[in-house]
């Protein structure tokens, strides 16, 4: 084996990420928004089932892009050789600013908000705070330390789910749920809610394309970046709707809705109360591992921004172990500010639709990409070509019209748009070089 294939990290931990990035604070949170508005186990699940078919779909297009322009950076990248630097620099902008800081935040929340059940002694923000800063050193000592915390952390977490998704078809008798469709399931299927609910739904599949991030810390990039994206989004797609039947089946609906730590509450109805302080001491373990994984693919996209724009040459510092120390500290910053300011349903909102709007570009840019340079090498064609991209682009259109129908989830996403004109503002004012490159 070369000594350039012995570098970088491996298929499994490339997959680990993938599916560190995707279970996150989403599954454990997001559940208690929709029982709500869509009281029924089948529609939920079939929530579920289309948020992965969608997320599957972009996976699939985004391995022929990784595979045909392989470079970190995700969509700033792709944007950039597909459209122009404009489109690029505004998705890495976004994803600089929301796309990852944002979910780190939430994540963070989320952890705060199950640790504070175990140890009440400190508001949920501090628990919060203390866990940003403790990984965002971890990552500090390099490549190989965060690779081998990610990798445990990971699959301790998708042992945990499992463990949890047993118990509660085991040790449980359950609460009377529906899983079978009935007529007034189309109904409910087809309504505002359930496509206001996708965003949720949307936000815990996010983390799909986390690969296409980190290409340079891959080995074989080309044959490996596909297949981490692709078996990363099954095995999570699996997982999630079997961890969500198995909380509807563990608790009634209504001691769901409306609360944040939808875990916890399940976990007291399988486990009691010890049980359940336990389970969420678990759940925080994964939590963490989401928190990682996201911390270790922000500061590449600004690493590779800094690169090639001199007004944002600081970003792409990198100490002696190639970390990109400069960019890791101003997420942090980011995400801190966040905690202190902002609620967890509106940072949700805003950072979904601007995740949306950059990978519904992306795919765009996969039949464009194919008109402009049919003869690219592609060492992975997108599957279900072109199905699977058209469904992809159809299920986000329908979730971010309905966003913008939707009177508090419109203010919310205007932050992502206000972010997008912030974006070009700095864009333009950078050496006219640089940005017509």
């Amino acid at each position: 084996m070369s000594t350039e294939a012995k570098r970088g990290i491996s298929l499994v931990t490339a997959t680990a990420v993938v599916v560190a990035n995707m279970i996150g604070t989403g599954v454990f949170t997001s559940l208690g928004f929709q029982v709500g508005d869509l009281p029924s186990g089948f529609t939920i699940l079939m929530l579920w089932l289309v948020g992965g078919v969608c997320a599957f779909c972009g996976a699939m297009c985004y391995g022929e892009l990784a595979a045909a322009l392989p470079r970190s950076g995700g969509e700033y990248h792709f944007l950039s050789r597909i459209f122009h630097p404009a489109v690029g620099f505004l998705s890495g902008w976004l994803s600089v600013t929301v796309g990852f800081a944002a979910p780190i935040a939430l994540a963070a929340m989320a952890f705060g908000e199950y640790f504070s059940t175990i140890f009440p002694h400190a508001p949920a923000t501090t628990w919060s705070l203390v866990m940003v800063w403790l990984i965002t050193l971890v990552h500090v000592g390099g490549v190989k330390m965060a690779a081998r915390f990610q990798n445990l952390a990971t699959w301790l977490k998708v042992a945990l789910i499992c463990v949890f998704i047993a118990s509660a078809w085991i040790m449980t008798q359950g609460v009377p749920v529906r899983f079978t469709p009935l007529a007034s399931d189309t109904g409910l299927i087809t309504s505002k809610p359930f496509a206001v609910s996708l965003v949720y739904v949307m936000y815990s599949y996010a983390g799909w394309n986390a690969a296409a991030y980190i290409v340079g810390d891959i080995r074989e990039p080309q044959k490996n970046v596909p297949k981490a994206i692709a078996l990363g989004t099954l095995m999570v797609t699996v997982l999630y709707l079997a961890l969500n039947a198995s909380f509807l089946h563990a608790a009634p609906m209504g001691a769901l809705a409306g609360k944040l730590d939808v875990g916890h509450v399940a976990a007291e109805h399988i486990f009691g109360a010890t049980g359940g302080k336990i389970m969420s001491g678990l759940i925080c373990l994964g939590l963490a591992s989401s928190i990682s994984a996201m911390t270790w693919l922000g500061p590449r996209v600004l690493h590779t921004m800094g690169e090639d724009m001199s007004i944002l040459k600081p970003l792409a510092a990198c100490d002696q172990n190639g970390v990109p120390v400069t960019g890791l500290f101003v997420q942090l910053s980011i995400v801190i500010t966040l905690l202190l300011t902002a609620s967890f349903k509106t940072v949700l909102t805003a950072v979904q639709f601007s995740i949306q709007l950059a990978s519904f570009a992306t795919v765009v840019g996969l039949f464009v990409l194919r008109w402009k340079q049919p003869d690219l090498p592609r060492p992975y064609r997108c599957w279900g070509y072109p199905i699977t991209p058209l469904l992809f682009l159809a299920i986000s259109a329908w979730m971010m019209a309905f966003l913008m129908l939707d009177k508090e989830s419109r203010d919310a996403s205007l932050y992502g748009l206000g972010l997008i004109a912030l974006g070009l503002i700095i864009f333009f004012i950078s050496p006219r070089t640089e940005r017509t490159a």
